[in-house]
């Protein structure tokens, strides 16, 4: 009895700690910790917002959706961005801010940021917020360490110079049709409305889907269509604030998205292991991403003699679903920025097609025509700077450490809003608002004072986007042939609303008017 008593006892005083124990750190979690750091960072000269329960500045970041269009002006940010936009007028360009309880400093300055990017071992991608996304995409954009490393290594040499010059005619054949479908809905009207931005990513995914899959292309469309259903679904959840735990809800819209996500990698998985046994039966001749990705991770994986060397197939798998998305999204929203710049500036619309008439007549584009243009280049350059596809970049502090003079906190999120270094007037001057190419005439490295980390549509420094090449390219092509057959203006329907949920598009889409170009312009 005695000692069932002392059983008790002890029971009874860890059940009393418990209970003491997990609210104390609650609240050092959610506001003991939070104050502390804040009155750290304001110690140094930092200033910010002050932190609140239960979710900081949360709310105020995410909400970018405003219902509304707005005029027809490139000054975007209190639209895309309005909490960054308000809070660098009333802190300056580097200010902290909270994401729940964590610190978050933004950096609008580009010494701190050309620091930040090269040190990427002290910091990190942050892990996804919401495991949502996960299912779009994840893969060498996601990792970490060795990791990194490995899949940086394997996928680098897919995107050289050289194996991108070998997609030209998949990237023109794609062009192609979309031009005839356009030339068959004007065959009987002189000019006709159309909203260019389903087209224009229907194009790009159509270019992913023969430069990733070759022969397998009605399978890659096949995979296109399944991802982008995935992507019009995630639009609607990123527009809420997510729930943990939300994710797994057994309702209708988390099962389809299970179903397709399970279709998509059973998709991919039957390509791979059709390639996988051409391969080890000698075959080789592949140039389309797949084949030049699996033969590298199989050359790598032969000449370390361990498959710990080479990616996974599930690794492989996502890797393919990254090419998707990052290729379509970056190059259409590209290109739908472009189409409506050059309908608002027709002047350099004019420029462009005079330069694409000169290299390339009415022939198809080629690559040895493509490396000479210079007009185009500074077009989608400075497209680039005014809409670029990702507004902002992310890292997490893994240690405590200092910035441009700042001790940043173990564990402090940065932002560094890539819009709002696009769009600072200190670095690119009192037109740094309006729509000029001449900007990047003797290139993006004297564009500005400030160096080329001013400039970061496909981010910088060891992380640079590897597929740019591939993308850049793409662009040139596209807008190439477009110009060559129509001129455009905005209708009278367009409404300018642009909206950043993962990428920065379009809210209401590009209704443009099209005009096909007469037989006497073009000779």
């Amino acid at each position: 009895m005695e000692i069932m008593s002392q059983y008790k006892w002890v029971a009874s005083w860890c059940g009393a700690a418990m209970v003491m124990v997990v609210p104390w750190k609650i609240l050092e979690w959610a506001w003991l910790k939070p104050k502390k750091l804040e009155k750290y960072l304001r110690q140094q000269g930092l200033n910010g917002t002050t932190y609140k329960l239960p979710f900081g500045d949360t709310k105020e970041i995410m909400t970018t959706t405003n219902l509304e269009p707005m005029s027809l002006s490139d000054d975007i940010m209190p639209r895309v961005m309005p909490f960054v936009h308000r809070a660098i007028q009333n802190y300056g360009k580097i200010f902290f801010s909270w994401f729940g309880p964590v610190p978050t400093v933004h950096i609008i300055d580009p010494d701190a940021v050309r620091d930040i990017l090269s040190r990427m071992n002290e910091f990190q991608k942050p892990k996804k917020n919401n495991p949502y996304i996960e299912i779009l995409s994840t893969g060498v954009i996601d990792y970490e360490g060795d990791k990194w490393s490995k899949h940086r290594k394997i996928i680098n040499p897919t995107f050289h110079t050289e194996k991108v010059k070998l997609m030209v005619p998949a990237m023109c054949l794609s062009c192609h049709e979309m031009i005839k479908k356009w030339e068959t809905l004007l065959s009987n009207d002189e000019s006709i409305e159309l909203d260019v931005f389903q087209d224009l990513q229907t194009l790009t995914g159509d270019v992913i889907s023969r430069t990733a899959f070759g022969s397998s292309y009605e399978e890659g469309r096949k995979i296109f269509e399944l991802q982008q259903e995935i992507g019009l679904i995630l639009m609607h959840v990123l527009q809420t604030l997510y729930i943990p735990g939300s994710r797994f809800f057994p309702n209708s819209r988390n099962k389809r998205m299970e179903e397709v996500d399970r279709e998509l990698k059973a998709l991919i998985r039957s390509m791979i292991d059709k390639r996988m046994i051409a391969m080890e039966a000698g075959e080789t001749g592949h140039d389309d991403l797949l084949g030049l990705l699996l033969q590298l991770n199989y050359d790598e994986i032969n000449k370390n003699g361990h498959k710990r060397f080479g990616m996974t197939i599930d690794e492989v798998i996502e890797e393919c679903k990254l090419f998707y998305f990052a290729g379509n999204e970056t190059v259409g929203n590209l290109l739908v920025w472009t189409m409506v710049l050059l309908s608002r500036y027709p002047q350099w619309q004019e420029l462009a097609r005079d330069e694409a008439f000169q290299v390339f007549g009415n022939n198809q584009p080629d690559i040895e025509g493509l490396s000479r243009l210079k007009i185009v280049n500074m077009i989608l350059l400075e497209v680039l700077r005014l809409y670029p596809s990702a507004t902002a970049l992310y890292r997490m502090s893994n240690n405590e450490t200092k910035v441009v003079g700042i001790n940043i906190p173990e564990g402090t999120l940065i932002i560094m809003p890539i819009l709002a270094l696009h769009h600072d007037q200190d670095t690119w001057g009192d037109d740094v608002l309006e729509f000029n190419p001449n900007r990047f005439s003797h290139g993006v490295s004297k564009a500005t004072s400030k160096g080329l980390l001013s400039y970061l549509p496909f981010g910088g420094g060891p992380r640079i986007c590897i597929g740019q090449n591939f993308a850049m390219l793409e662009a040139k092509i596209a807008l190439i042939m477009i110009l060559q057959q129509f001129s455009f203006v905005l209708s009278p329907s367009y409404s300018h609303a642009p909206q950043s949920i993962i990428t920065l598009q379009p809210q209401f889409g590009a209704h443009l008017i099209l005009q096909k170009i007469k037989d006497d312009l073009r000779n």
